[in-house]
C-alpha cells in the first residue's frame, strides 16, 4: 500500500496510527500541502479533490477520504479491532469520530482558513476562531469518554485514532487542555504507545528538522 498524506495533516496521522495498529506495512508518500502541492497537476491525477489522504491499494485501486479509509482497514484486517463488538460502545465511537471528523477537523483545515485569509480576516482572528471551534468540540468529548484507560476500554481504538491527531491540532493552535483530565489522560497513553509513536507527525520522514 502506499499512503499520500502530509506530516501534520490530522486526517493523515489518523490512517497513520490505524495502519500501526493493525501492523500493516505501506510506502508514506508526502505530499506538501504548505506549498500547495496537492493543487498541482501529477497529485490532481492522483486524488481529483486535491486533498490528503489518499491510500492506494496494492491493486493500483485508490481510495480517498479517512473516514471511509479507516473502515475499509476495519473490514480488511479486522484484527485487532477499532471497533467493540457491543454495539452502544460502536456507537459512542463512532460518536467521537463523527465530532472531530465533521464539526472540529473542518474548522481548521487549511482550506477553510485560507478562504478566512482572503475574506480578509487577520491571523489574531483566525487563531480566536480555531480555539473556539476546537475547544467546543473537546468540551464534549471529555464529557463522553470514559474514566480510566483509552476513551472506551483497556485498548486503543477509533474513538483514540480520531482523538490524538485532533490533540495534536488543539496543541498546534495554543488550545488550553488543562480544563480536560480525561482527554489529557488518553494523550498520556499515546505518548507511550508505539503505534501512536510511530505514527507523531514529529517522527514523519517529511517532518522539518526542528
Amino acid at each position: 500500500m502506499r499512503l499520500y498524506g502530509y506530516y501534520r495533516s490530522t486526517s493523515s496521522y489518523r490512517l497513520r496510527i490505524a495502519l500501526a495498529l493493525k501492523g500493516l506495512d505501506y510506502q508514506s508518500l508526502a505530499i506538501n500541502l504548505k506549498d500547495g502541492e496537492q493543487l498541482q497537476a501529477p497529485y490532481r491525477a492522483i486524488n481529483p479533490q486535491c486533498r490528503v489522504p489518499t491510500l492506494e491499494l496494492d491493486s493500483g485501486a485508490r481510495l480517498y477520504q479517512s473516514p471511509a479509509l479507516l473502515e475499509y482497514l476495519e473490514e480488511c484486517y479486522p484484527t485487532p479491532p477499532l471497533l467493540s463488538t457491543e454495539p452502544l460502545q460502536r456507537a459512542r465511537a463512532r460518536a467521537v469520530a463523527a465530532l472531530i471528523s465533521c464539526d472540529i477537523h473542518p474548522l481548521h483545515n487549511v482550506s477553510v482558513l485560507n478562504q478566512l485569509r482572503q475574506l480578509g480576516h487577520d491571523e489574531e482572528q483566525l487563531q480566536h476562531w480555531n480555539k473556539h471551534w476546537i475547544s467546543l468540540g473537546l468540551d464534549s468529548i471529555e464529557q463522553w469518554i470514559g474514566d480510566s484507560g483509552w476513551c472506551f476500554g483497556p485498548q486503543p481504538g477509533l474513538a483514540d485514532v480520531y482523538l490524538i491527531p485532533q490533540l495534536y491540532a488543539a496543541a498546534r493552535f495554543s488550545v488550553d487542555l488543562a480544563p480536560y483530565p480525561r482527554l489529557r489522560r488518553v494523550a498520556a497513553l499515546a505518548e507511550q504507545h508505539p503505534a501512536f509513536q510511530q505514527a507523531h507527525p514529529a517522527n514523519q520522514p517529511d517532518c522539518p528538522p526542528s
